[in-house]
């Protein structure tokens, strides 16, 4: 692990003399990306330095052992017993930051929340994980761009369309893709009785053609009126945008914004992500046997978290023992971070898991 490691450091000290170098600092692109790698490889080096010093430590108390001073060889004991546990918490860590990032994991992302089955109470719940999401976003500190909202009729939402823009925004919100179920005593319901609704959660990242080998003359871009709400003004104009690549014939259409450029850029987001899926299909059918967690897949069928309000629980269904279950109050005014750190410990570990069973 350690000649790993030092060609990490090597490489963190190369891109650290690029970042000085005048040919890098103006083109700004360039300057960008070397950035980036470099402040991703930083905690790395930074853990790497501290274990190092750990085993310096240790050495030295191994041969301070083999001293005849008794005091000195208690005092050499006593440092062992003490720096060999943090020896092992530090290899522990640096395998988890071995552990290769989803390059996607940094992108923004086109966040749509989307009333199931329930009908008012499923808009109303709509409304809800998107009151619970806005406050975990500023807590973020990400920006976010409304795109479309279509309301209930009783409030809520039936659909929701989000730009969110920031750091590691897919990363961390990825594991929020799929069925989230509420169970609870609708406004409506006279006598009490708990009903269950749903609504989905879509988590697109935002992509370029280029990412995934997309050549632009194999798309036909067509646009037309829009069909949905809207007024007098989707009547006249041209707004809609729908793609289609010719190769696959997989085709994506956004109606969503007003805007014809907001829609083109929507439509472009959800064909990347179909042909994405296609490929993942095709290719990847023992891969996904293989994780618990289908990462950014955006399953819309399955369950993977119910909020009980008569328990005040939210429980999510990926997650195993204790872990599972959380506070509703304090998920619904946006605390959800710990979910997603307890989902996000458990995909590394799943992948450190395949990782040693593919080498070992």
């Amino acid at each position: 692990m350690l000649d790993k490691l030092e060609a990490i450091k090597d490489r963190y000290i190369y891109l650290e003399e690029q970042m000085s170098d005048p040919n890098v600092v103006s083109d700004m692109s360039r300057y960008k990306k070397v950035s980036k790698e470099y402040k991703d490889l930083k905690a790395i080096v930074e853990a790497l330095d501290a274990y190092k010093n750990v085993l310096a430590h240790l050495e030295s108390a191994r041969e301070m052992l083999k001293e005849t001073d008794p005091e000195m060889r208690e005092m050499a004991q006593l440092e062992i017993e003490e720096l060999t546990p943090q020896q092992a918490e530090w290899e522990e860590k640096i395998k988890m930051m071995l552990i290769p990032k989803d390059p996607e994991d940094t992108k923004d992302v086109i966040f749509e929340i989307r009333a199931g089955t329930g009908g008012d109470e499923a808009s109303l719940f709509a409304g809800d994980l998107y009151r619970m999401y806005s406050r975990f976003f500023d807590s973020k500190g990400w920006q976010t761009e409304l795109i479309s909202e279509n309301e209930g009729t009783v409030g809520g939402y039936k659909e929701l369309v989000l730009e969110v823009s920031g750091e590691e925004v897919y990363g961390t919100l990825k594991f929020e893709a799929g069925a989230h179920r509420v169970q609870r005593v609708p406004k409506t319901e006279s006598q009490g009785r708990v009903h269950t609704s749903a609504a989905t959660v879509a988590v697109i990242p935002k992509m370029e053609l280029e990412d995934i080998d997309i050549r632009r003359e194999d798309l036909r871009i067509d646009v037309f009126r829009s069909s949905g709400a809207g007024g007098q003004h989707v009547n006249r104009t041209e707004s809609a945008v729908r793609f289609t690549h010719l190769p696959t014939g997989i085709v994506s259409e956004s109606q969503d914004s007003r805007s014809q450029i907001k829609n083109r850029e929507i439509a472009q987001q959800r064909l990347i992500q179909k042909i994405q899926e296609r490929r993942l299909e095709e290719h990847s059918s023992s891969l996904a046997s293989q994780r618990r967690l289908q990462v950014g897949s955006g399953d819309r069928s399955e369950k993977i978290r119910t909020y009980n309000y008569p328990q005040n629980r939210v429980t999510d269904h990926r997650l195993e023992g204790d872990a599972k279950n959380y506070n509703l109050e304090q998920v619904m005014l946006g605390d959800i971070g710990e979910i997603i750190e307890a989902l996000q410990m458990m995909d590394n570990a799943d992948k450190l898991k395949m990782g040693t069973e593919v080498n070992g």
